[in-house]
């Protein structure tokens, strides 16, 4: 059975950028559950605008995956990605390409626009002990209730992973 899985840091008042869209705020390196993590999906999903800034990082760092990019302006695939514009369609049609765990990297607007039609199954959300006042928050425009079951909570020296599963 697919999962759709949110994994995604955050700054401790709730912001996952800067209000220009930087992540100059998340640590260069710590230890964190990511690689556990990266090794267990097969499929990561992101919008436009992380696809743009995950490209400024220089070589694509999720090729050994298969790649989609929810897009409204129509886009060529490449070797990396296959840009797809109707998301309830997607699911709908049953994640076609997709595989059987399935990361939503990002941003903010696909997360949501994934929670309203009720497909993200499970959210792991890394704390980052920082206070950034404002930015791009987490959680955008959520138009329902979305009820959560805490799974664990796992500490990485001053990181801590809070995993929940969302309640269908």
């Amino acid at each position: 059975m697919t999962k759709i899985l949110v994994y995604i840091a955050s700054s401790l008042d709730g912001f996952i950028a800067r209000e220009n869209g930087s992540i100059d705020w998340l640590p260069k390196s710590s230890k964190s559950s990511y690689d556990t993590f990266y090794k267990s999906i097969d499929t990561v999903i992101m919008g436009k605008t992380t696809y743009d800034q995950v490209l400024t990082f220089g070589e694509y760092p999720y090729k050994n995956k298969k790649s989609f990019v929810f897009t409204r302006t129509s886009k060529e695939n490449n070797d990396n990605v296959e840009f797809v514009s109707d998301i309830e369609k997607f699911i709908k049609d049953g994640s076609p390409g997709a595989g059987k765990d399935i990361w939503l990297v990002g941003g903010a607007k696909i997360i949501a626009s994934f929670l309203k039609i009720g497909v993200v199954d499970e959210i792991i959300i890394t704390v980052i002990p920082v206070l950034l006042g404002k930015g791009i928050s987490l959680f955008q425009n959520i138009k329902n209730e979305t009820k959560l079951e805490l799974i664990k909570t796992e500490k990485h020296d001053q990181l801590v992973d809070l995993h929940y599963k969302v309640s269908k």
